[in-house]
């Protein structure tokens, strides 16, 4: 069975590397989490100091130590720039084994493959590491982007949960969302049969 305990290992793609986030990379984290187009359909506030970031990493890494969560920091492999940040918002491993995802990146850095890439890491930690049978997410009905992405790797639109989430501006819908790993190991095995 998987257990986090606080241990955010590094997932290496091609172009990104997901490593755990640090207080010192607060500034860094700032810049997108302090962006309200960046901000838009995630259910925090957009920021006002970079110490309001570094207070969501140091929350982010105590959830990842009482596994009610897992966050990295997206690092662009080429330099090192913190560009977004993804991760499991929580999972269940008796009985249903699911988790559901969360992430969001940069606007400098939107519409680049970033965050396919991203997925396809997630994908993978959650299916074989943590052993999952289902990965949801939930998105916002008015993020056509996030939707198509999820479309694009074979998720299942699966309905609309009404008011669903409480924000600062009240009650939202959401879209649930899911890939189960069947489906996910259909894909990977279709992509190798293919290259």
């Amino acid at each position: 069975m998987y257990e986090c305990k606080g241990n955010i290992p590094i997932l290496q793609g091609s172009r990104v590397r997901l490593r755990k986030m640090e207080a010192k990379d607060a500034r860094q984290v700032f810049t997108f989490w302090s962006d309200c187009e960046v901000t838009r359909y995630m259910n925090i506030e957009s920021m006002s100091a970079p110490e309001d970031a570094e207070d969501m990493i140091l929350l982010l890494n105590r959830l990842s130590r009482s596994e009610d969560a897992i966050r990295w920091g997206i690092e662009l492999k080429e330099n090192g720039e913190l560009i977004g940040s993804c991760g499991f918002n929580h999972w269940q491993l008796d009985g249903a084994f699911k988790g559901e995802i969360g992430y969001e990146l940069s606007r400098l850095h939107w519409r680049k493959g970033y965050m396919s890439e991203v997925l396809g890491l997630l994908h993978a930690f959650g299916f074989e590491t943590m052993r999952l049978n289902r990965i949801e997410a939930m998105v916002d009905p008015r993020n056509e982007p996030s939707q198509r992405l999820l479309e694009a790797f074979g998720w299942t639109r699966e309905g609309l949960l009404r008011q669903v989430q409480y924000t600062s501006t009240g009650y939202k819908d959401m879209l649930i969302y899911s890939l189960l790993y069947e489906e996910w190991l259909r894909k990977e095995k279709g992509a190798y049969a293919n290259s």
